[in-house]
């Protein structure tokens, strides 16, 4: 059985990133808002917030049991204050907890004491596509046959 783990996070994150489409809708404040203070411009992707929306689901597969400030963190970056030195900034919380909510509400994600965790029906999803990319991914990189 193939896992998150097999394939590679950016041909996984693109699939789930289409299936979630089908699922779910964007807030209507994002396509106005910026990923976090750290950036200058908001995502010129018209469909972004699928894509950190299937990210999110990943690092918490990986991760989990993760909070909404250890997201923050991982999706923050790099805010340039001219010719002084670049400082770390956390990325966008409303983001980061838009996103836990939609996944909640989809039954992938739960909340434990410890943070949020994926749901038994999350793994099992996340698992059979996993598997789906593995099949179609193997024959252009043949360096997965082994798994």
């Amino acid at each position: 059985m193939s896992t998150v783990y097999d394939v590679p996070a950016d041909v996984l994150i693109g699939k789930l990133a289409e299936k979630l489409k089908d699922m779910v809708a964007p807030p209507e404040w994002a396509k106005y808002v910026k990923t976090g203070v750290h950036k200058e411009r908001a995502p010129e992707q018209k469909d972004w917030w699928y894509y950190r929306l299937a990210s999110i689901f990943r690092r918490i597969y990986i991760d989990g049991p993760v909070g909404i400030e250890r997201l923050r963190t991982y999706y923050g970056g790099g805010k340039r204050r001219g010719v002084r030195p670049v400082q770390f900034r956390k990325g966008s919380g409303a983001i980061v907890r838009t996103a836990l909510h939609q996944l909640e509400q989809l039954g992938f994600v739960q909340k434990t004491k410890d943070g949020r965790v994926v749901s038994p029906m999350g793994r099992s999803f996340l698992d059979k596509l996993a598997a789906e990319v593995k099949k179609e991914v193997v024959k252009d990189i043949p360096e997965l046959q082994k798994y």
